[in-house]
Order: structure tokens, then C-alpha cells, then sequence
């Protein structure tokens, strides 16, 4: 009877333990399984998104995500991410996150590499140094090392162009990229999308009216600093290709704020010409386009200049009867009278 109730005893402490131990290790299984699999991403909003940079390491990713407070238990994140190895795996770039996200989730979408392009609207800039500034705002891309390139000779040289006619390589579009391209890779994209533009058909148009792509775009970009209006832009093209033809100079306005560096000149007096006699912008004393665009021209304006009005028109003058459209002529005389109203116009209003 002793031993029977000895081994029943025996029994009983073998059971206890045995349930003790598989509800530890069911406990440790839950807690594993919510470490790895339940919701541990929280974002201000529906979806948001995390910065890799180049280079970054494992720390410094878990930095980042603390410091953006992205998850609610780092360390939780932190011990997923050490046994799925992404210590070894930091893959810069820009990922989407979501609210909700487990933190196998996240580990995994670092891993893979799978970032979500942003989409860049390139409009009008007038200067390298202002594209670059947004181009670096929008992608990885560094400003100094990106307005660096845009002036290195031998790197331009390599796509056909120079620092003086790069901005013409920049079609204003709306473009996807990663938002970890780099300032080569980008240019090297731009100069593709810049080849697809100029495809067959407009490279002819150029070559109809005798001047090269890289002219084509400098005089539109003169259009475009000359008027809002694509309807005018045509006839304006014209102007300017009569006076080429004749070999007479361009007298534009527009070169002259650019040489000036000063884009907020409501007037171009001689004083400002005077002032830039040497640059090779100032096409009052230089004859010809200059050695570049003066902006980013909106694709308007460069089929203006491929499609121009046919005119006899050598002049034109701001209207005082059409704001914001031209009085145009043939003649000198015709020219000077528009233009004296026009300067009599901004004497009354005090314009100087």
C-alpha cells in the first residue's frame, strides 16, 4: 500500500511538472509568436514612410526607427530583426510603412530591398545651383556633390553636353525614381528620357530651321522667359529666327536678368546692359544665341520654336493695350513707336 501510494505521488509530481512545462512552453510560444507576428508598427497616419541612408548600419537603422518612434517595442523589433539576419541585409531607401505592420513584416520589407519610388515634377529653374537644391530636397542625392557634376566638364562631355548646356539634358515632366539614385545615376536617367524626347521627328524640325537641339532649347528657354502665353510663343519664335537668320542680335531681355543674376528686373535699362557687356548672355552686344539656356523650357515652348509662326517680324515690344501680350513689327520705326508708348506706359507707372 506504502509503495503504491509512493508511485502515485510520483505520478502526480510528473504530471504537475509535465503541465508546467508545456505551459511554458506554450507561453514561450505565444510570446515568441507576438514578438514575430503580432502588430508592432504605429504611424500617424494610414501609411508613412522610413529613410534608409546609404550606408546606414543595423544600429543606426534602430536608431532611426526609435527616433521616428515607429514601433512601439524596439527591442521586440530589434530581436525578429537579429533572427532574420538583417544586421547583414540594410538595404538603403525609401519604404512604406503601414499601422498595423507585424514586425516580421517590417524586417521582411527591409530586407527585400522593395522601396516605393516618389514621383518629381521638374518645371522652370533658372539656375543649376536651384535645380540642384530641389533635387537634393527630393531624392538622397547630395547639393554641392549634384551642382559639382552639373560643372564637371569631362563627366558632360561623356553625354553630350557642357556646364553651360546641361539644363537642356532636363525635360520638365513628371518622373518616378528611387529616392536613394544617386547625382550620376539620376543624370545618366535624365539624359535617356532627354533622348526619347528628341526623337526623330523633332530632331528633323531642327534641322529644317539650320540650328541644333542645344539651340532649339536656349532660345525656347528665352521664350519662356518672355511670356506666359503659349499662344504667343510661336510668333515670338519667329522674331527671333528672323533675326538670326539675318544675323542680327537677339536683344532679349531675359539674357540680360540672367547675366545680371537678378530675375526680378521689371525693366531692362542700359545700365544693365552696360553692366554685362562681357557676358556672353548679354545678347545686345553679343551676337547669336548664347552658350545656353537661361532656364528649364516647358516642352510649350520648344515646339513653339520647332513650329513658329511664319512672320516678316524682326521686332516686338511689351502691348500697353493687351497685357500681357506683344505689339510686333517689321519695320524699326514701326518698332520704336510700340515702344515708345510702352516706355511711356512705365514711366507712369514708375518703373525704372
Amino acid at each position: 500500500m506504502i509503495k503504491k501510494k509512493k508511485n502515485s505521488s510520483i505520478k502526480k509530481i510528473l504530471l504537475a511538472f509535465a503541465v508546467i512545462v508545456v505551459v511554458s512552453l506554450i507561453g514561450m510560444g505565444v510570446s515568441f509568436y507576438q514578438k514575430i507576428y503580432s502588430p508592432n508598427i504605429i504611424t500617424n497616419d494610414d501609411k508613412q514612410f522610413l529613410y534608409v541612408p546609404t550606408g546606414s548600419t543595423f544600429d543606426q537603422l534602430v536608431e532611426i526607427i526609435k527616433r521616428k518612434k515607429i514601433v512601439v517595442n524596439t527591442e521586440n523589433f530589434r530581436w525578429v530583426a537579429e533572427q532574420m539576419n538583417l544586421l547583414n541585409n540594410v538595404l538603403p531607401g525609401r519604404y512604406e510603412i503601414k499601422s498595423g505592420m507585424s514586425n516580421f513584416e517590417l524586417v521582411g520589407l527591409l530586407r527585400s530591398g522593395k522601396q516605393t519610388p516618389l514621383k518629381i515634377i521638374i518645371n522652370k529653374f533658372r539656375t543649376k545651383e536651384d535645380f540642384a537644391f530641389f533635387i537634393s530636397s527630393k531624392l538622397e542625392v547630395n547639393r554641392d556633390v549634384f551642382v559639382e557634376l552639373l560643372n564637371d566638364e569631362s563627366s558632360l562631355a561623356k553625354i553630350g553636353f557642357t556646364p553651360s548646356t546641361v539644363m537642356c539634358c532636363f525635360v520638365p515632366n513628371t518622373y518616378e525614381f528611387y529616392w536613394n539614385t544617386s547625382a550620376n545615376n539620376f543624370l545618366d536617367r535624365m539624359k535617356k528620357e532627354y533622348d526619347l524626347f528628341w526623337n526623330e521627328g523633332r530632331r528633323g524640325k531642327a534641322v529644317q530651321l539650320g540650328i541644333s537641339v542645344v539651340d532649339v532649347c536656349t532660345l525656347a528657354s528665352i521664350l519662356e522667359e518672355e511670356t506666359n502665353r503659349n499662344d504667343e510663343r510661336p510668333t515670338l519664335a519667329s522674331v527671333y529666327l528672323n533675326r538670326l537668320k539675318k544675323g542680327m542680335p537677339l536683344q532679349a531681355d531675359p539674357t540680360i536678368k540672367f547675366a545680371m543674376g537678378d530675375f526680378k528686373i521689371k525693366r531692362v535699362i542700359g545700365k544693365y546692359i552696360e553692366e554685362t557687356k562681357n557676358s556672353p548672355y548679354n545678347t545686345y552686344r553679343k551676337q547669336g544665341l548664347p552658350p545656353g539656356p537661361i532656364c528649364t523650357p516647358s516642352v510649350g515652348s520648344i515646339e513653339s520654336v520647332l513650329q513658329p509662326t511664319t512672320t516678316d517680324y524682326l521686332y516686338f515690344c511689351a502691348s500697353v493695350n493687351k497685357p500681357n501680350y506683344h505689339e510686333f513689327a517689321i519695320t524699326y520705326a514701326e518698332h520704336m513707336k510700340n515702344a515708345r508708348l510702352y516706355h511711356q506706359y512705365l514711366n507712369n507707372k514708375g518703373i525704372h
